[in-house]
């Protein structure tokens, strides 16, 4: 099971290395075997960071066996080739290196960092478990126990029955409307078999996507390369999710829950990453809920009325679908209250777009916080990855605060405007809400 064991002594290391987003160097490196990846160069520490993903690996589970991609992901580490699970464990303590895997709606991740000195067994190490996993049955049972452990005491988290209440009535006909860790009836269903099944079928070359960070040359990276991924199928097998968008518009849906607070999330159709507007809706979510306590929704509904601890909006770009949404918490009583006022704030957004005032600040915000995510070799290398994932362009490090410092107060309100509209907001409320009346009731959270 994936542990994100990070040896102290290699810690001390990593988060030392920052690197600034401007002015920075990123190389394409193509293996002897034709494999491509990413990579910022950096000796003054001897860590290295690899990141990679198999896009759409994983997406669709089999029908009944909903989990199948985490699961995998999950006991890939959990013994390969010759050594068990407390064996390759032990081995990636040994040379002090992370190694993970992870499964989300849109790819099969891979992470790894390691010492310099210790490169050759840690990207040995990962070649194992993608090409030889082990698939145990002792591992299998203790690592889906954990999981359903998890997946029961999530459904008394009223935060993660909003998630799901919502997930499931946007997207009801597609993937993204169900829990990547499957279900409690799906996890059960899954065997040594299946898991074989989807190492040897997904992770394919085709779909690969890696970047890198950190004490290593390109010579050298492509060497490794085609060391841990040259022996993975040419291609993987199942075809592309499609494009999708947020169904439910106009929806209130309640979920009652026995509890003294409502949990609020709504939202609707929002922009993809690579959507021109994707600035300007960037610059529009900050000063409408992602800016903390200099938003306007946490101004209105908590500073202004003490409705709620906290509340925030935020982009989410999914692969195949884009939504902009919204979440805080309050008292029943206030329920009602609390989301007219989100309501309205939406709407005069949509409206009135921002001051310069607030263009202003959200720029230099969004321009200045940008260095502070490249924390550590590995943060550096999961952001090229999402860079590339993403088709950004080789060179976007270098454009990112132009592309944020063209936006105008026309653009934020153009995209305000396209973007926001209250009535067609879908709401999910979890609790017992006062003021509010819902147009459909979900007693087991969807």
């Amino acid at each position: 099971m994936s542990t994100r064991f990070f040896p102290s002594a290699l810690f001390a290391l990593v988060v030392l290395f920052t690197l600034p987003a401007q002015a920075v160097e990123v190389k394409r490196v193509v293996s002897p075997g034709g494999i491509e990846a990413w990579l910022i160069e950096d000796h003054k520490n001897p860590v290295i960071g690899l990141e990679w993903a198999f896009e759409g690996a994983g997406s669709t589970d089999p029908e009944g066996k909903e989990g199948l991609a985490n699961l995998a992901a999950s006991t890939l580490d959990e013994g390969a080739g010759p050594l068990d699970s407390q064996a390759f464990q032990g081995r990636l303590q040994d040379i002090a290196t992370s190694l993970s895997f992870d499964a989300a709606r849109d790819g099969f991740f891979g992470s790894l960092r390691t010492l310099k000195d210790n490169a050759a067994d840690a990207f040995e190490l990962a070649r194992l478990a993608m090409a030889e996993p082990r698939f145990d049955q002792d591992a299998i049972d203790r690592v889906r126990g954990a999981i359903l452990a998890g997946l029961r005491r999530d459904l008394s988290d009223p935060n993660y029955v909003a998630r799901r209440a919502f997930y499931s009535a946007a997207f009801p006909d597609h993937p993204y409307g169900g829990e990547v860790r499957g279900t409690i009836a799906s996890l059960p269903r899954i065997g040594a078999d299946d898991l074989r099944a989807f190492a040897k079928n997904q992770l394919g070359r085709d779909r690969l996507v890696v970047a890198a960070s950190g004490a290593i040359t390109p010579e050298d990276l492509g060497k490794a390369l085609d060391a841990i991924f040259g022996g993975l199928p040419a291609k993987g097998a199942g075809a592309p999710l499609p494009d999708t968008t947020p169904k439910g518009a106009g929806q209130t849906i309640l979920v009652p829950r026995p509890m003294g607070q409502t949990i609020m999330l709504m939202g609707q159709q929002g922009v993809k990453r690579d959507d021109p507007d994707w600035y300007a809706a960037s610059v529009m979510n900050y000063v409408l809920g992602g800016g903390g306590f200099g938003s306007r929704l946490m101004e209105e509904v908590r500073e202004k009325r003490g409705l709620s601890y906290g509340v925030y909006s935020y982009l989410l770009p999914l692969d195949h679908a884009a939504l902009v949404l919204a979440s805080g918490s309050t008292v029943n009583a206030k329920a009602g209250e609390a989301l007219a006022i989100m309501r309205q704030e939406w709407k005069r957004m949509a409206e009135q777009g921002v001051t310069e005032q607030e263009l202003a600040d959200a720029k230099t915000y969004l321009t200045g916080s940008f260095p502070l995510q490249f924390s550590s070799t590995s943060a550096i290398a999961r952001i090229l990855l999402q860079v590339k994932r993403d088709d950004l362009g080789i060179d976007y490090l270098d454009k990112r605060d132009a592309y944020i410092n063209a936006v105008t107060r026309a653009d934020v309100q153009r995209v305000a405007k396209r973007l926001l509209d209250p009535a067609a907001l879908l709401t999910v409320l979890v609790g017992r809400p006062d003021g509010v009346t819902p147009t459909r009731t979900v007693e087991d959270g969807g």
